[in-house]
């Protein structure tokens, strides 16, 4: 009985040692098929708990708090000429980096910079019409396959301050555990929504940062043939 409490210990201090070669182990599977990666939702109307992915994907684990690592994270824009109702439709005109966005009808490929849908004023309540989110690859503890977590533009703020936080300290975000949890917050319309609270957990052991490192720029790799913004990123 004791043995097996200290094999439980060890693997909780280790819980993002991965061993998994996730480009091969992705080849191999998914050869022929669609790479899509399982997401986190933010609650709407203020709710408190994230909806993790579970085995059961019409039953998503509720949770107040997630401990993950960011392997990599990249902007998305996404601008519907009517108001977005939550169908299945593409945006009809998107961005993969913030710097040029794609016409979905005619292919055409403009200035983000220059555009008049990313400038305030553009949207509802002074805001822009072309909606700037965060697409963020973490991966949970004891996992092997990524999932990803669109931060909300309300959160982006925090975000940037986040990574402030650690760069200051001399790390980079793939190099600590993030715990992410949720607070009700209120805007300037009286709209009660969700906020993202961001914060350091710990430092990764040496062991995990190990096998990180290499899975960081795999997914890099991964996520420049992904350049498509999709309903789910709303």
């Amino acid at each position: 009985m004791e043995n097996n409490k200290n094999e439980v210990a060890v693997v909780n201090e280790n819980a993002f040692a991965v061993s998994t070669d996730l480009s091969a182990s992705l080849g191999e599977e998914m050869a022929g098929l669609s790479l899509t990666f399982d997401r986190i939702k933010v609650p709407s109307g203020g709710g408190i708990a994230y909806e993790v992915p579970s085995d059961n994907p019409d039953e998503p684990d509720l949770k107040k708090e997630i401990k993950a690592v960011i392997l990599y994270h990249h902007p998305v824009c996404s601008y519907y000429k009517e108001k977005y109702n939550g169908s299945n439709d593409s945006p009809d005109c998107s961005s993969f980096d913030g710097i040029c966005g794609i016409d979905k009808e005619t292919g055409e490929i403009k200035s983000c910079k220059e555009c008049e849908f990313n400038k305030f004023g553009s949207g509802e309540n002074g805001g822009k019409a072309c909606k700037t989110k965060r697409r963020i690859f973490l991966l949970l503890e004891n996992s092997a396959i990524p999932v990803i977590f669109n931060l909300p533009t309300t959160s982006l703020g925090d975000f940037s301050k986040y990574i402030m936080r650690i760069v200051g300290k001399g790390k980079k975000s793939y190099q600590v555990v993030t715990k992410f949890t949720l607070k009700k917050e209120q805007n300037a319309g009286g709209i009660t929504y969700s906020k993202v609270v961001i914060n350091i957990d710990r430092e990764l052991t040496d062991e995990e940062l190990a096998s990180i490192k290499p899975l960081t720029e795999q997914v890099k790799a991964i996520a420049q043939t992904m350049k498509q913004v999709e309903s789910s990123d709303e």
